[in-house]
């Protein structure tokens, strides 16, 4: 069914009883072209694309839990393409670029909010940064300005600005960035994959590789084997513990991610802010909440649960911003299992083992990078050969030295 103005007065003239499963849950065959592991947005977006674009309909989506069980229901739904090194400016903007005409292109509201993303700075070094930050944007056609501590009073006068200790002097703003509903967002991407022939199978969890003459063949699976052409790893934080099956060893480290959704308030913030002087970033959801979070916890684990301290971490953060944000309850956290690689960029690309293919590595980007992350594994499983705006997201990068270091903290993925 497609969703439209008249499918929608349809069904409220005869009592909404036309509505249709947004998916098939459908039963595991015992052969596909393709299998994608994970039932995330990167993997469901993969599954898209690579029936749309590439014509492959025989694909299946294996998912140990529900849709949308695992981060990609744990995140801050920020979107942006505010990005410095070219490894990773041109791959972002065209994920930005995508979710531009992603409702259209699903035919589903993911409630895509272009409201503007800022992040502040505190210092003439920090301004010096962003600068180079904004023109390096400018340069690949991407929306940047530099505003001053007026232009920002003028934007957000709520922040502190006379009495903060680290004042606020300016910031770099994308007014293309902007959030997303990240539920929506998995929904849409299910049901369109379902639309055009790929199985999605829920409640089924990956223990194993089928392996035949060294190259992978299938998965094994809690609902029994499945055999396919090629296998797409899309399982962010559990990347290292599946590709441990396979006798592969990652460059990855699994951390949690917090993130803090307050009671509803009449609107207050208009986009996306940063605070500079520490790893702080908010916005405010269509339903009046404010959605925020900070730093990852800093020790390796696969729990989506985290710790106190870090909690106190972020609200001092918010404090030191906004001091208002002191007589606001916070009414739920939750964690998120973080891929955090060495240098803070994804990987996506062929594994050395022949039929596997991994995408992985998304530490803080993963939701903004949906769309363009399922649009280029797709052509890499269907091609096998990059895409060119993910060329350098090599797996032996690592090996040669070929890093996209974006934050500038080496090969510490607990800083990243």
């Amino acid at each position: 069914m497609g969703y439209s103005v008249l499918s929608l007065i349809a069904n409220a003239l005869t009592g909404q009883r036309g509505w249709t499963p947004a998916w098939r849950d459908a039963e595991p065959k015992p052969f596909y072209d393709v299998v994608i592991v994970g039932g995330g947005g990167h993997g469901l977006a993969t599954a898209y694309y690579l029936a749309k674009e590439h014509g492959l309909r025989h694909v299946a989506v294996v998912e140990k839990g529900w849709i949308g069980s695992g981060n990609a229901g744990r995140n801050t739904t920020i979107i942006r393409s505010n990005y410095l090194l070219p490894g990773n400016e041109a791959f972002y903007e065209w994920s930005m670029k995508l979710w531009e005409g992603l409702e259209q292109d699903l035919n589903y509201n993911a409630m895509v909010s272009q409201r503007g993303v800022l992040n502040l700075y505190h210092s003439d070094a920090q301004r010096d940064a962003y600068a180079r930050r904004g023109n390096a944007m400018r340069l690949h056609g991407v929306d940047a300005e530099l505003l001053d501590e007026a232009q920002i009073r003028r934007l957000y006068p709520f922040l502190d600005f006379d009495n903060a200790r680290f004042p606020i002097k300016g910031g770099l703003l994308q007014r293309r960035g902007g959030t997303a509903r990240h539920d929506a967002v998995v929904w849409a991407y299910a049901r369109a994959a379902d639309r055009l022939g790929v199985d999605i199978v829920q409640n089924c969890e990956v223990k194993g590789f089928l392996r035949e003459n060294g190259a992978v063949s299938g998965v094994e699976t809690t609902r029994g084997a499945i055999k396919a052409g090629k296998i797409g790893l899309a399982v962010a934080g559990a990347s290292s513990r599946l590709a441990g099956l396979a006798d592969l060893k990652l460059p990855i480290e699994s951390h949690v991610l917090q993130a803090f959704v307050s009671e509803g308030l009449k609107p207050m913030i208009a986009g996306v802010v940063t605070f500079g002087a520490g790893h702080f970033y908010i916005s405010q959801s269509d339903k009046g909440g404010l959605v925020f979070g900070g730093d990852i916890d800093g020790y390796n684990s696969y729990a989506q649960r985290g710790n106190l301290p870090t909690i106190e971490d972020v609200c001092e953060g918010g404090m030191a911003l906004m001091p208002a944000l002191g007589r606001v309850r916070v009414l739920r956290h939750w964690g998120g299992v973080m891929d955090m690689s060495m240098d803070g960029s994804p990987i996506i690309d062929r594994t050395p083992i022949a039929g596997l293919y991994l995408n992985a590595g998304w530490c803080y980007g993963g939701f903004k990078a949906t769309p363009a992350s399922g649009w280029c594994f797709a052509h890499l499983i269907a091609r096998d050969a990059p895409h060119p705006v993910a060329r350098a997201f090599r797996l032996d990068r690592f090996a040669t030295g070929r890093l996209i270091d974006e934050k500038g903290v080496g090969a510490q993925p607990n800083l990243h």
